[in-house]
């Protein structure tokens, strides 16, 4: 019954695919990051696995991509965020912050920020 519903989000992914991986590769090279490597990320391997039989191999498939490109999206936001927002969410509620705010400047701590904004190559206003 969901199939087709999971399997029609393979268009959406595609395209968002090539948004991610476009905008890494203008993006980070401006910034003086380094590309990450989609190989970390999207690991296509277990349909290779003899006991699957075709659809459970074509799931395998698709939820190794889907996944993985999920995951390698979030790291290129994750460094962009790095760059140009090092602070940290306000803590409370049933909030899960990103393990990456770990080294961001406290929520409402200025000259932390300053500090974080400033060894990023910004200059503060």
């Amino acid at each position: 019954m969901a199939t087709p519903f999971i399997y029609a989000m393979i268009i959406p992914l595609l395209v968002f695919d090539f948004c991610v991986e476009l905008y890494q590769r203008v993006v980070f090279p401006l910034l003086g990051l380094p590309l990450l490597s989609r190989r970390e990320y999207i690991r296509l391997d277990r349909h290779r696995l003899p006991y699957l039989n075709p659809i459970q191999k074509a799931g395998c498939l698709y939820c190794g991509y889907a996944n993985g490109l999920l995951q390698y999206a979030s790291r290129i936001a994750a460094e962009t965020e790095k760059v140009f927002c090092p602070i940290q969410h306000q803590r409370g509620g049933k909030f899960h912050s990103p393990s990456h705010h770990i080294d961001f400047a406290p929520y409402g701590d200025a000259k932390e920020f300053q500090k974080k904004w400033e060894s990023n190559g910004h200059a503060m206003p």
